[in-house]
């Protein structure tokens, strides 16, 4: 009997020939779907507030208020006639916005609704629409430099800027990234680099601004939501107002948020290492340093105000003797000098505890006294008159900071009417009697620049 094999069987090519046009016109198939669903679902647009972010530096959004006089920036954009009849038909929010480089005079954007939003309708001077929205510009220069910078197809805005979208298109708030910064606040910018860019929900209540917020450096706009805390929304501020004596507190669990913008320039990095005795290892010890600093006003002598800087600096203190020899020395080499004992007097029996330093004609200039609160010890550095003696400082109250929070207080129109304010600072900030701000790392985050950081406050009016 003839045994069975398969070996003389061959249906394979049959198979094979049977199987390849299939085979070939599934994966033509899986290759042709999704092309032709991206050509016919290309990126999606922007819609016009979304472009305006990546264009502007400052973006300040207003609610629909129909029932009070028409704003200044609706007469000059639209003229008096079309500015009062689009005031009382507005239903939604609008917005003003400068530049990129915060430069120039403001931009008016509203919704494009009713005629407006036709494409055949004729639009005001200086206009163009930008999504859903209608924007006028105050010259034909501005209209042009506005429109070369729209990006229309872009990426859905995420992070911060996703956050500060939904704000601004719902709620009064102000956005901003390092070009309005660095305007508004002129040279403490570098001191301001975990702030660089963020926005903040607005509420004007009876002589008070309020404000809760957010803001990251550049890099960290993709951080993570902050998680809030019941009862948080637009809290009354941080702390008591500032008394006479004080024109400005900064007190915060580390120097860090501080110091990081300016060490991390090498110009100013290297002397401090080369000429202080202030090493990498030292920096970062300063850095890590619980402090208070103030400006204090001074009625009378040689300066308008003097500068505080208390730093806690626990049972390091031995470790910071060495590099106060050395900023000593240095001061000595720039013509400063230590004020001698009169004749017959003993010597200053606290001088390894107090050091003051005055110039050639005896005014003194600065110095620094070390503290004593319990086990721990505290430096004072000042420049200015000698300061009265201060109370030892403690961060640990009853309201304590989080690790990498900061807390401001100030005395705003006091500082413009000494001209220590920014002259880029808002009139109504420049008119304020009291400013508070408290900032905090975001839950998860470091308190380093690229973390998130929450951000409330007040602005106490005159009234």
């Amino acid at each position: 009997m003839k045994r069975f094999t398969l070996a003389g069987w061959r249906p394979r090519a049959r198979l094979d020939r049977l199987f390849l046009p299939i085979t070939s016109s599934v994966i033509a198939l899986l290759l042709a779907v999704p092309s032709v669903l991206l050509l016919r679902s290309p990126r999606p647009r922007a819609q016009g507030l979304e472009q305006l972010m990546t264009a502007a530096s400052l973006l300040q959004s207003f609610p629909a208020t129909p029932e009070r006089p028409v704003p200044a920036l609706w007469r000059e954009r639209l003229g008096a006639q079309l500015a009062g009849r689009l005031w009382r038909q507005q239903r939604s929010s609008w917005w003003q916005f400068w530049g990129i480089h915060a430069e120039g005079a403001p931009y008016l954007a509203l919704t494009a609704s009713g005629p407006l939003a036709q494409a055949s309708s004729r639009l005001p001077a200086n206009s163009l629409r930008v999504g859903n929205l209608l924007v006028v510009a105050a010259d034909p220069l501005s209209r042009q430099m506005l429109q070369s910078q729209l990006r229309p197809q872009q990426r859905a805005s995420r992070g911060v800027q996703g956050r500060c979208l939904e704000l601004l298109e719902q709620r009064q708030g102000v956005f901003w990234n390092p070009s309005a910064l660095g305007v508004i606040v002129g040279d403490v910018a570098p001191l301001l680099q975990r702030f660089q860019e963020g926005c903040l929900e607005l509420q004007l209540d009876a002589n008070a601004l309020r404000w809760q917020g957010e803001a990251a450096a550049v890099d960290g706009v993709l951080a993570p939501r902050p998680q809030q805390t019941a009862g948080q929304a637009l809290p009354a501020g941080a702390g008591l107002p500032l008394p006479a004596d004080v024109l400005l507190e900064i007190e915060g669990a580390s120097l860090e948020p501080l110091l990081q913008g300016l060490l991390a320039r090498q110009l100013i990095r290297e002397p401090l290492a080369s000429r202080y005795g202030l090493d990498p290892s030292r920096q970062r010890r300063l850095s890590q340093s619980p402090f208070r600093l103030r400006l204090r006003p001074q009625p009378t002598g040689r300066f308008q105000a003097s500068l505080e800087l208390q730093l806690l600096v626990g049972r390091q203190g031995k470790s910071w003797r060495p590099m106060l020899t050395k900023v000593a020395e240095s001061l000595r080499q720039q013509g400063l000098r230590q004020p001698a004992a009169p004749p017959g007097k003993p010597a200053n029996p606290t001088a390894e505890l107090e050091a003051v330093w005055s110039r050639e004609d005896g005014v003194v200039v600065g110095g620094w006294r070390w503290l004593r609160a319990g086990s721990d010890e505290q430096l004072l550095l000042y420049l200015g008159p000698t300061p009265s003696l201060p109370l030892p400082y403690r961060p640990d109250g009853t309201d304590p900071l989080a690790p990498g929070g900061l807390r401001l207080r100030a005395r705003p129109l006091a500082l413009q009417q000494l001209g220590l304010l920014p002259n880029q600072m808002p009139p109504l900030v420049q008119r304020a009697e009291q400013l508070s701000m408290e900032a905090d790392p975001a839950a998860g985050g470091k308190g380093s620049a690229g973390s998130l950081s929450r951000l409330w406050g007040h602005l106490q009016l005159g009234k």
